[in-house]
């Protein structure tokens, strides 16, 4: 193998800032949102008593799990020793920062009482998960920081791979106590399931990958350096396993909920008769996110072809975005069952009335704080390219190492 060399990225100064004004203004937008729902209320979303995490919530945990699922491919690279994986660990590091930031502002924005945050970080309740996620995700950025520094710098070289073991422990312990916190919620029928926790481990692998490999195809399209086919089919091919891992769990998860005859109502509503919550089943999560970029990457054309790839990360991006507005969201709408096997004929929330879903529909102010939070993200992956050496000058096939499958294959054709 050639030695890898990192350079900037060297588009022209016109381009550059006009993608950083694009996404500047969008940053913009979110931050008037947030002015806007912070000055008048709560009231003025979509969020009601029943359903009190919103659209935001769902960019929110999206963005932190694709945090979580951006920097597999250096632990790929580093822990597992997979040398063809070792050119991406500086832009997965990267992207792996800049996603939980975006995330964690709006998840900060949307707590209704955002200058309160200060309350729960210096006073921990450490029976709540939520207490541990604060630490969790603060550590995460600083063992990030660290494993850049260590991937970057010939002082730091020695201790990649402890600092690696370390970030994919910690990593794997945010995701699943980010799933934790809806899976260890037994009030809502649907949260109930401990399986969420290893089933948003999977789904942080599969749009994690997605987000980055439309952040490499972009940034290598965009100045002309060489990406070749074999870096690329090997990233087709692991996002197709996470896509079908996702698949698996949900199969799973539903099959254990029809199992126990007290969900058959949850169950029902869900699969049949729950008007979007269904459509985004089984549209958005099943086939958009799921089937369809199977097939795409699978194709023995189309799963060659970089556009149709690229097309592929999207499509599971969007899935990932109904699947968790169907966990989050869709699983508040369901009626909360406060005493079981009996009727509710009135409550002051309308939990459990006559079997009744509650409403929601996200406002414009939902949506563009939830973009705004992406955009951030956005920006620090564009700023933190175009001043620092996070890409690798070439990802051809002959400037990168053979391991594996590539090597049988290499010696077979020189058989």
């Amino acid at each position: 193998m050639k030695r890898i060399v990192y350079r900037e990225w060297r588009i022209p100064s016109t381009r550059y800032w006009g993608i950083l004004g694009i996404l500047a203004a969008v940053a913009g937008l979110g931050v008037l949102a947030f002015g806007y729902m912070e000055h008048h209320g709560h009231w003025i979303t979509g969020m009601t008593n029943s359903v009190v995490w919103g659209v935001p919530h769902v960019f929110a945990v999206f963005l932190i799990l694709a945090a979580s699922g951006a920097l597999n491919l250096a632990s790929i690279g580093t822990v597992f020793h997979k040398s063809v994986y070792k050119p991406l660990g500086r832009l997965s590091g990267l992207l792996a920062v800049a996603l939980l930031v975006g995330g964690l502002l709006v998840l900060v924005m949307d707590l209704g009482r955002p200058e309160r945050l200060i309350v729960a970080i210096t006073h921990h309740n450490f029976s709540s998960i939520f207490a541990w996620n604060i630490l969790l995700y603060t550590g995460f950025i600083v063992i990030v920081i660290a494993y850049l520094w260590s991937m970057a710098d010939r002082q730091g070289a020695p201790f990649i791979q402890p600092i690696g073991i370390l970030a994919l422990v910690w990593r794997l312990a945010l995701t699943s106590a980010t799933g934790a916190i809806f899976g260890f919620l037994v009030a809502r029928q649907a949260y109930d399931a401990a399986i969420l926790a290893p089933m948003f481990v999977v789904m942080s692998f599969a749009y994690g990958l997605a987000v980055f490999m439309l952040a490499l195809l972009f940034a290598f399209h965009d100045e002309g350096r060489p990406l070749g086919p074999r870096i690329l089919r090997r990233l087709s091919n692991l996002l197709g396993l996470f896509v079908a891992g996702v698949l698996y769990f949900t199969l799973i998860y539903h099959l254990t909920k029809l199992y126990g005859a007290k969900h058959d109502g949850l169950e029902n509503w869900l699969l049949f008769n729950g008007g979007l919550q269904t459509f985004l089943f089984w549209v958005g999560w099943v086939l958009v996110g799921g089937l369809v970029p199977l097939g795409i990457i699978h194709h023995p054309d189309l799963g060659r072809d970089r556009n149709w790839i690229a097309a592929a990360c999207a499509l599971v991006i969007l899935g990932g975005l109904a699947t968790l507005y169907v966990v989050i969201i869709g699983s508040q709408v369901y009626p909360l069952q406060m005493f079981p096997g009996q009727t509710i004929l009135e409550s002051g929330f309308f939990d459990g009335v006559n079997g009744q879903a509650a409403s929601y529909l996200p406002t414009i102010p939902e949506i563009l704080l939830g973009l705004g939070g992406v955009a951030v993200a956005l920006i620090v992956t564009v700023v933190g390219v175009r001043v620092l050496q996070f890409l690798p000058e070439s990802l051809a096939d002959e400037a990168i190492a053979l391991d594996g499958e590539d090597m049988d294959q290499t010696a077979l054709k020189s058989v």
